[in-house]
């Protein structure tokens, strides 16, 4: 049974998420601040958090922040911000997703149970490929020896990527698998993450080929 962390400063949210949560089976804790949220997710085992934006006491990009230095936990950020500057902060700084106010309970657990979903079904390989080596099981990508600092969705990029090695994926295709449900965005979404991909690959960033027009492809 999965548990999740829902952190917002607003009552009746949390109420209103925990109901939905429970009743599709999942266990629940609970945070109203971002330094609650780092406390709680420190000494319990938490498989995601719903995390809030503007809350007091510490604010949910630096609360995700401070609980990534220590474990690598699948977050939603919960925001009523609609720009696509804050969107893509968000996923920058290591957010899953993304979720504005007001939402839908249900469209909220659809992305719950495809996150999770994604979590728990990684394949068991090591590819090495010059000096990239990933190890798929271990979430882990090494560049010359080094371990890249990369985030969740920097890694679901490219380990979709690698599945289809050679393959010429669209960004719409992209989107689709994964972010893994009807994504509210646009292809700079998918270009955005390609672009901090490549940062962290070093000198690997060539191994991710610009199909002009179409997407993507990963030649290793």
């Amino acid at each position: 049974m999965a548990t999740i962390l829902i952190v917002d400063d607003e009552m009746k949210i949390r109420e209103v998420l925990r109901e939905y949560a429970e009743f599709e089976g999942y266990k629940t804790l609970e945070a109203e601040n971002g330094m609650d949220a780092v406390r709680i997710a420190r000494d319990n085992d938490v498989d995601l958090i719903i995390m809030d934006v503007m809350m007091p006491k510490l604010d949910g990009y630096s609360a995700v922040k401070e609980i990534r230095k220590n474990k690598e936990v699948p977050v939603i950020m919960l925001s009523a911000r609609v720009e696509e500057y804050d969107k893509l902060f968000g996923f920058e700084i290591g957010a899953d997703d993304y979720v504005t106010k007001p939402f839908s309970p249900k469209e909220v657990m659809a992305r719950v149970a495809a996150i999770l979903k994604r979590a728990t079904s990684k394949g068991g390989e090591r590819i090495v490929s010059d000096g990239l080596e990933i190890d798929i099981p271990g979430r882990n990508v090494f560049v010359d020896g080094q371990k890249a600092n990369m985030t969740p969705k920097e890694y679901e990029l490219l380990f979709y990527l690698v599945k289809n090695n050679g393959l010429a994926i669209s960004r719409e295709k992209l989107l689709t698998e994964v972010w893994g449900y009807d994504f509210y965005g646009d292809d700079r979404t998918v270009d955005t993450h390609i672009k901090m991909l490549r940062s962290s690959l070093g000198p690997y960033r060539d191994k991710i080929v610009t199909l002009r027009g179409l997407g993507y492809k990963i030649e290793l």
